[in-house]
C-alpha cells in the first residue's frame, strides 16, 4: 500500500509503493521507499529500481541495515532537475517533475546498485544538454520502409518493433541512461500508423517482410526503390493486423514513453509515396496535386490520433529534388506546416515541436516559409556528418553558428556509422566530445544513432540468449557513457569504474578499464587519419565502403587519403612532400599515428591476456574481452598498413629498394593482423553480414585484399601515387 502525504504541508508519508513492494520489504528488510499518493509511472519506476538494487547488491562496509528513501515532485527549477539530500540512513530525493525525481532515485538505485552510497552525489543536478535522443531508422514493414531496411539487423528487428515488450525494454534503459527523446525515422510511415478518412485505401493492415535478396544490392543515396510491388511476391506476413490494433499499438508505445520521460517524433524525407501510388488518385508524377493533400491529411491525422506524439521532423531533400528551389519549402509548408495547423486549429493549447532538417536546403528559405508555424520550430543539422568517433570538435557547424539563435536552435544529428559491433567504451572522449558541443543558446540538443544498422535487438552474434539483448544492452558502457554524460558532463571516471567493476566481479577492475579504454581509442584515432565523411564511404571497421565506391581501402587509397577536418594528422602525401623538401611539420606524422595505434593495441591485448583466464564463468564479460581483442587486432592492421603506406609513399618518390622492401614487411605483418582480426571477430559474430549502404561484409573473405596490398607493394611502379587534391564533399 501506499500511505498518504499531504502536499500543501509538505508531510512525509509512511509507506510502500505498493502491496508487492511492501511484502519485499517486510522480508528483506533492506529499503523503505516512500512515494507521494498516486505517485506517477516515473516515480514508480524509480522505486522499483531501488528495490531491486537493494534486494541484488551485496552490502558495503558500513553501510546501513534500512535506507529509508522518499521520492517526490516539488515544480520548481528546470525541467527534468533534482536534488538529493542525506542524513545517515535517510535519503531524500525532491524532483522539478516527474522525470526529475526518476533520475534522482535511479542515482539512488546505481548507488545501492554499485556499493557505493557514501559517493552519492548530493545536492542540485540539471541536465547539462536538455534534449539527448536516440536516432532510430525504424523498420516497420515492407511496404513503409526506413532507411536501414537493406540490412540483416534491421530485417531481424521488423518483428521486434511491432513488440510492446521490446519498446518496454528499449525505453527502460533510456531512462536508466537518462536519454528523454526517441526520433524514429521512416521514408514515409503514414499507412503503418494512421487511418485517413480522405484516402481511405492507403492504411495498410498486417506486418509484411520480403524476401532478403531484395535488399543485397545496389548504392541507394536515396530511398527511391526501396519499395516495388514485386517485392510483395513470397513476402512474410510477420503479424497480423488491422490499422485499428496497429494505431492503438502506437499509442501504447508512445504511452510506455511518456512513463520514462521520453518525448517521441516521427522523422519522414516527406515525398515517398510507395504502396500509395494508384490508390485514391495518389501519383508522384503529381506531387502538387492529390499527392501533396495526402500528405496534408496524413500529418493531421498523425498530430490527432497521438495526443502523446512530441513532434514531427522533416527534410527538405531526397525525393523533392525535382521540385525547384524555393518551391521545397512551399511544399513541405502546404503538406507539413498546414497539415499541423488542422490538427491545433481549434483545440485546446498543445505544444506540437516541428524539426526541419538542413539537408539539401538553407536557413533563409526554412525561415521564410515557416515565419508562421503556430507552435516550437527548430532546426537540426549532421553535427560529425556520419562519424561520430574521430575528433570531439567537429567543425562543420561553424558557419551556422552565427544564424542560431535562441528564437531558431538546432538539433545534432550525431550519427555513429562506425561502430556498430564492438562494446566501445571511452569516458573522456564522449566528456570531451559534449563540452565541446555549442550552449544552449544554439543548440537544444541531439540524436544519436546509426544509419547503416538498426539499433534494435543485437543481430550480428551467432550465440545468444532468447530472446536477444537490446544493442542498448550489449553495448551498455556506450550508452551511459553518452546519455549520463549528456545529462552531467562533470560525472567522474569513477563512476563508471564502478559500473564496470559490479557487473563484472571476476576480474580487476583497473586492469578491463584501461584495456577497454585502449581499445576503444583505436577507431577514433583511424578516422582522425583516414576518413571519408558519409557512411557508404567509410566502414572503419572493416577498412571498406561500398562496393561500387571503392570497396575495401587498398595501400594506394591510404597513401593518397586524408585525414579528418580539425584531427591534426598529416596526409601521407603531406607528410612525404614535407620531408622531401626537408621542412617542418606540424600535427601528427603517419609514424607517430601508427605508433598510438600499435600502443592502444598493445595495451588493449596485454589486458585480454591476463583477464581472459577469468572470464570463464561470465559469459558477458567472454565477449566484451572479445571485442576488446578484435578492436585490438584491429588497430595493429591499421597502425602496419599506415606505416606500409608511408614507406612506400617514400618508395614511389625516390626508388629506393630498402623502402620498398620495409612497405613489403609491414603489410605482410598487416595480413597477418588481419587474419587474426577477422579470427577474433568471428568468435562472436556472424559472416557474412549485410549493412545498409556499405553492403555485404565478409572480414575473412577480405584477407585476400589485404595480401593483395603486399602484392602491390611488391610489384609498385615508382611515380604512381596520384598528387591531386581528394575531391571536396558536399555537407549534408
Amino acid at each position: 500500500m501506499i500511505e498518504t502525504r499531504n502536499y500543501l504541508l509538505h508531510r512525509w508519508a509512511v509507506g510502500l509503493w505498493s502491496a508487492l513492494f511492501s511484502g519485499f520489504a517486510a522480508a528483506n528488510a533492506a529499503v523503505l521507499v516512500r512515494l507521494p499518493t498516486d505517485a506517477p509511472a516515473p516515480l514508480r519506476f524509480a522505486a522499483d529500481a531501488i528495490s531491486q538494487a537493494a534486494e541484488t547488491a551485496a552490502p558495503a562496509p558500513g553501510a546501513a541495515d534500512r535506507w529509508d528513501i522518499t521520492l517526490e515532485i516539488l515544480p520548481s527549477g528546470s525541467a527534468q532537475s533534482y536534488q538529493i539530500a542525506r542524513t545517515g540512513n535517510v535519503i531524500r530525493v525532491v524532483g522539478a517533475d516527474a522525470t526529475g525525481a526518476m533520475y534522482g532515485g535511479l542515482d539512488v538505485a546505481d548507488a545501492l546498485h554499485q556499493g557505493s552510497v557514501a559517493s552519492l552525489r548530493l545536492g542540485e543536478h540539471r541536465p547539462y544538454i536538455a534534449e539527448r535522443g536516440i536516432k532510430f531508422n525504424l523498420p516497420l514493414d515492407l511496404r513503409t520502409p526506413s532507411y536501414s531496411d537493406d540490412s540483416d539487423s534491421a530485417q531481424a528487428n521488423i518483428p521486434e518493433v511491432w513488440s510492446l515488450g521490446f519498446w518496454r525494454e528499449y525505453f527502460d534503459e533510456m531512462a536508466r541512461d537518462r536519454f528523454n527523446a526517441l526520433s524514429l525515422w521512416n521514408l514515409n510511415p503514414f499507412p503503418s500508423i494512421v487511418k485517413v478518412p480522405e484516402f481511405p485505401d492507403v492504411a495498410l493492415n498486417d506486418v509484411l517482410r520480403g524476401q532478403r535478396h531484395w535488399f543485397e544490392g545496389g548504392l541507394p543515396l536515396t530511398g527511391i526503390g526501396k519499395f516495388k510491388p514485386e517485392m510483395l511476391a513470397g513476402a512474410e506476413t510477420i503479424r497480423r493486423m488491422s490499422i485499428d490494433e496497429k494505431i492503438a499499438f502506437w499509442r501504447d508505445v508512445l504511452r510506455l514513453a511518456h512513463d520514462r520521460g521520453i518525448a517521441v517524433y516521427w522523422y519522414t524525407w516527406n515525398a515517398f509515396v510507395f504502396s500509395e501510388e494508384g490508390k485514391d488518385g495518389i501519383t508522384r508524377q503529381d506531387p502538387n496535386g492529390r499527392m501533396a493533400q495526402y500528405f496534408r491529411d496524413s500529418v493531421r491525422e498523425t498530430v490527432k490520433t497521438y495526443p502523446l506524439l512530441a513532434g514531427i521532423g522533416i527534410t527538405a531533400g531526397e525525393n523533392l529534388g525535382d521540385l525547384p528551389g524555393p518551391a521545397k519549402e512551399q511544399w513541405l509548408w502546404r503538406t507539413y506546416g498546414e497539415g499541423i495547423r488542422d490538427a491545433l486549429r481549434g483545440k485546446p493549447p498543445r505544444t506540437f515541436r516541428l524539426i526541419h532538417r538542413l539537408h539539401e536546403t538553407d536557413l533563409r528559405s526554412i525561415r521564410s516559409e515557416w515565419a508562421e508555424y503556430p507552435s516550437t520550430f527548430d532546426v537540426s543539422f549532421k553535427y560529425a556528418v556520419a562519424h561520430l568517433y574521430g575528433v570531439p570538435n567537429p567543425p562543420y557547424i561553424q558557419p551556422l553558428l552565427p544564424k542560431l539563435s535562441r528564437t531558431c536552435r538546432t538539433w545534432l544529428e550525431l550519427r555513429d556509422d562506425d561502430i556498430y559491433s564492438f562494446r566501445w567504451g571511452d569516458p573522456d572522449y564522449v566528456r570531451a566530445f559534449v563540452q565541446a558541443i555549442p550552449g544552449p543558446d544554439k543548440v537544444i540538443g541531439f540524436n544519436l544513432g546509426p544509419d547503416g544498422y538498426c539499433w534494435g535487438r543485437e543481430a550480428m552474434a551467432w550465440r545468444g540468449s532468447q530472446p536477444r539483448p537490446l544493442v542498448m544492452q550489449k553495448q551498455w558502457l556506450s550508452f551511459q557513457l553518452w546519455g549520463r554524460l549528456s545529462y552531467d558532463p562533470t560525472l567522474p571516471n569513477s563512476w563508471f569504474e564502478r559500473e564496470v567493476g559490479s557487473r563484472f566481479p571476476e576480474v580487476s577492475e583497473p586492469a578491463l578499464d584501461q584495456a577497454w579504454v585502449a581499445a576503444s581509442r583505436i577507431i577514433p584515432n583511424v578516422n582522425r587519419f583516414i576518413w571519408m565523411p558519409l557512411d557508404f564511404q567509410w566502414l572503419p571497421e572493416a577498412c571498406s565502403s561500398n562496393p561500387k565506391f571503392k570497396g575495401f581501402y587498398s595501400v594506394r587509397d591510404f597513401m593518397n587519403g586524408t585525414g579528418m577536418p580539425n584531427g591534426g594528422d598529416l596526409s601521407i602525401r603531406a607528410w612525404r612532400r614535407a620531408r622531401l623538401a626537408h621542412q617542418p611539420t606540424e600535427g601528427r606524422t603517419p609514424f607517430e599515428v601508427s605508433a598510438q595505434l600499435r600502443h592502444d593495441a598493445g595495451a588493449a591485448l596485454a589486458g585480454v591476456t591476463t583477464l581472459c583466464r577469468r572470464a570463464a564463468s561470465n559469459r558477458e564479460l567472454a565477449d566484451t574481452l572479445d571485442d576488446i581483442e578484435a578492436m585490438a587486432w584491429l588497430g595493429r592492421y591499421y597502425a602496419d598498413k599506415i606505416d606500409g603506406a608511408a614507406e612506400l609513399a617514400l618508395y614511389d618518390a625516390t626508388s629506393q629498394r630498402e623502402q620498398q622492401q620495409s612497405a613489403v614487411a609491414h603489410l605482410e605483418r598487416a595480413r597477418d593482423d588481419w587474419r587474426e582480426y577477422a579470427a577474433a571477430y568471428c568468435r562472436q559474430y556472424r559472416q557474412p553480414l549485410l549493412y545498409c549502404r556499405v553492403g555485404v561484409i565478409d572480414l575473412p573473405q577480405l584477407t585476400a585484399k589485404a595480401q593483395a596490398d603486399v602484392e602491390m607493394a611488391r610489384g609498385w611502379t615508382p611515380g604512381s601515387v596520384s598528387n591531386l587534391a581528394p575531391s571536396a564533399f558536399k555537407h549534408e
